[in-house]
């Protein structure tokens, strides 16, 4: 992890004020370009600092209790996904004579519980990345080794992991609720329709579930999509998955969300395939500001079920993350391998 270079103007908690971006003139929407330096490839995850981690195990580690937050590897099974993603296939091997097997997977890394990384989504109309790597640098291979390139590859996150003080918004649970259905700003949210959850739904869940936030959290947000999926045939989710582009339910684009992500979170996650809503309404995405402005992972299809359940029953809602990206040098995205531990 690295500080922020010398000569910027810094608040309490280490960053400059959501205010003064883009740091630099010309820069794309809101960019934090240079903050850490022009070789960056951590973003947010500079914010989880030694203390902070050490920090937070010690406040949330109590009991021992452990919930995968990983949504099985095969959960979208024999081509039938979102996004045409390729499916989990595993080749099982016996080594015979031995009494011993193998197996093979093969799988795109965003079609389960997946980090998307710094190579996953660029500012579209200026078409550059995080720190303003384009494609032909993303694509690029040497001529003498023939190697690929790995800047801003995940192989950076899983040096130190994503690591740090979790915060479940049990927002379906909240929604769902009396106090939830007389407050909502949503009337009828639907996970399978392009809906926002606004800023101030988010924000009434937090105070109803008596939560505060601390500077540096990994933001989980269960928007309700699991279990809506649950309830689908199969007939129903093939209508989903022709639909172009496809419709999901996520947090709202506005420029409060962005200053509430920027002024409190290392790292964002949810559990719907989509954690902004899609397709955007706006002329812009969540994940050019956050993933190509920013360097801040974006975690979807995170299973939160378990998690939410835990939470109720211990009436808390923040947890030690443990999260390790897959060592992948030039990886796009990658499985979370997540633990919440309590």
């Amino acid at each position: 992890m690295a500080p922020p270079v010398p000569g910027f103007k810094l608040n309490a908690n280490g960053v400059p004020d959501f205010d003064a971006l883009p740091l630099r003139e010309g820069d794309p929407r809101h960019a934090a370009w240079g903050l850490y330096g022009d070789k960056d490839e951590l973003g947010f995850l500079n914010r989880l600092t030694d203390e902070r981690v050490a920090a937070a195990a010690r406040e949330q580690i109590k009991s021992g209790k452990r919930i995968s937050l990983n949504w099985p590897l095969n959960a979208q099974a024999n081509e039938k996904t979102f996004f045409r993603r390729a499916a989990f296939h595993q080749q099982l091997m016996s080594k015979a004579p031995r009494t011993v097997n193998d197996d093979v997977w093969t799988f795109n890394s965003q079609v389960s519980t997946q980090w998307d990384g710094l190579r996953h989504f660029g500012y579209q109309e200026e078409k550059l990345f995080y720190n303003g790597v384009d494609q032909s640098q993303i694509h690029a291979v040497d001529e003498q080794t023939g190697k690929g390139s790995t800047i801003l590859g995940i192989q950076a996150w899983a040096e130190q992991g994503i690591v740090g003080r979790g915060v479940l918004v049990d927002y379906y649970g909240w929604r769902t609720s009396p106090e939830g259905q007389a407050q909502s700003k949503v009337e009828n949210y639907d996970s399978f329709e392009s809906v926002s959850i606004p800023l101030e739904d988010l924000q009434a869940c937090l105070k109803a579930q008596g939560t505060e936030l601390k500077f540096g959290d990994i933001l989980f947000i269960r928007s309700g999509f699991m279990a809506s999926l649950a309830t689908k045939t199969q007939d129903e989710l093939s209508t989903y998955r022709a639909t172009e582009p496809h419709h999901f339910g996520g947090v709202e684009q506005s420029e409060g969300m962005l200053r509430w992500i920027w002024d409190n979170f290392a790292a964002v996650a949810g559990d719907q395939p989509s954690f902004e809503r899609w397709p955007t309404k706006e002329s812009w995405h969540l994940h050019e500001v956050l993933l190509a402005g920013w360097g801040c992972p974006i975690g979807e299809l995170f299973d939160l079920e378990k998690l939410a359940q835990h939470c109720r029953e211990q009436g808390r809602w923040t947890f030690f993350v443990s999260s390790e990206p897959c060592n992948v040098p030039g990886g796009v995205a990658s499985p979370p391998n997540v633990l919440a531990i309590f």
